[in-house]
């Protein structure tokens, strides 16, 4: 096993695999980074400049991405020739708008993922990102930066971590130190920094790395919001061990078929949903429902539960792309949906007024 790829996570068992490749005069190395149809790949013998030609594909998903362990030729032009087999892989929703996903990060441990304390966290915004975290099987951490313009910032984690439960919520201070220890005891492996543009991922980073290998900008007087600064994923080994990937500011984050993400970020309507009478209970006007019983009653905010199924018809409709006839299904099934709940929030009102 290489000694210098141990430190970006090369192990013994990706090393027992990579006899043929050895044999094909080709190394291992793993992506630092992509741009202009190429990357950058770390080796044991140091970082090079390898081309992707061989990866020209029309699933985005499927292309070399920051965080894939790779086989290289070297030569007077290196390349990249295979890309192994990923561990574990973020996937939004392609930004074009067609049936495949786009790879963000690849081979990920856990994914940290930063709101600004200076604007109240959208728990709706977070339980978006925490399903893409859980769908690509990486351990999701919640962390809420610039506590220090915070007037109470362990009310608000509280708050938060009630809104988004079985997840650890660490609030932080680059500026004062507050929780960046605390957040580096639950950071492990290849960790990937995600969030919007001006939420402090780049300074956070440079926190976990000890030296400002990231750059960073501003913070506006209007807003106290930082400026977009990172403008491509950037893998760097963290000094106490590990892996550390800054990517840029995400505008919007489309859920690419993640039922097994929501169905960890919804345990609690999951749970209630084992309970309903019905096996296929949709949750809507079906009598014997756990679910509804449990919003109705207030034990179940109503938000959460809104936010639950917009997230799931986001996702249902991604994995139906290819499929027209189930879309069309899918969109008619909730067209009714809807239509049950606004009658039933109707007649629940006119119960009150009475």
């Amino acid at each position: 096993m290489s000694a210098d790829l141990s430190a970006y996570g090369w192990d013994d068992a990706r090393e027992s695999s990579f006899a043929d490749h050895y044999a094909a005069r080709r190394v291992p190395g793993r992506i630092a980074a992509v741009d202009r149809g190429a990357c950058d790949v770390v080796t044991a013998s140091g970082t090079v400049r390898a081309g992707t030609a061989r990866f020209r594909t029309a699933d985005p998903s499927a292309a070399p991405t920051t965080g894939d362990w790779t086989a290289v030729r070297l030569d007077e032009a290196p390349e990249v020739e295979e890309l192994l087999a990923r561990r574990s892989v973020i996937v939004r929703s392609s930004v074009s708008g067609h049936s495949f996903g786009q790879a963000l990060a690849a081979n990920v441990d856990t994914v940290a993922i930063l709101a600004a304390l200076t604007n109240r966290p959208s728990p709706g915004r977070l339980e978006r990102m925490l399903a893409l975290a859980w769908e690509s099987g990486a351990r999701p951490v919640v962390v809420l930066t610039k506590a220090d313009r915070s007037a109470d910032a362990a009310t608000e984690a509280a708050t938060v971590a009630g809104e988004i439960p079985g997840v650890d919520v660490v609030a932080t201070s680059v500026t004062t130190g507050e929780g960046v220890d605390a957040l580096t005891a639950v950071l492990t492996g290849t960790v990937v920094l995600l969030g919007q543009s001006g939420v402090g991922k780049s300074t956070l980073g440079n926190a976990l790395l000890g030296e400002d290998a990231l750059a960073t900008g501003e913070v506006r007087s209007s807003d106290l919001r930082g400026r977009h600064t990172t403008v491509r994923r950037e893998l760097v080994a963290l000094p106490g061990g590990g892996v550390l990937i800054d990517t840029p500011g995400l505008r919007g984050v489309g859920l690419f078929d993640a039922e097994e993400g929501l169905q960890q970020v919804f345990s609690d309507i999951e749970g209630l949903a084992a309970e309903c009478r019905f096996n296929d209970c949709g949750h809507e006007t079906e009598p014997g429902c756990a679910v509804l019983a449990a919003t109705d009653s207030g034990e179940l905010p109503e938000r959460r539960l809104a936010s639950y199924r917009k997230l799931q018809r986001e996702s249902q409709w991604a994995a139906s792309r290819r499929d027209a006839r189930l879309r069309a299904e899918i969109r008619q099934e909730w067209k009714a949906r809807v239509k049950a709940q606004r009658e039933r929030y109707a007649e629940r009102d006119n119960r009150r007024r009475r």
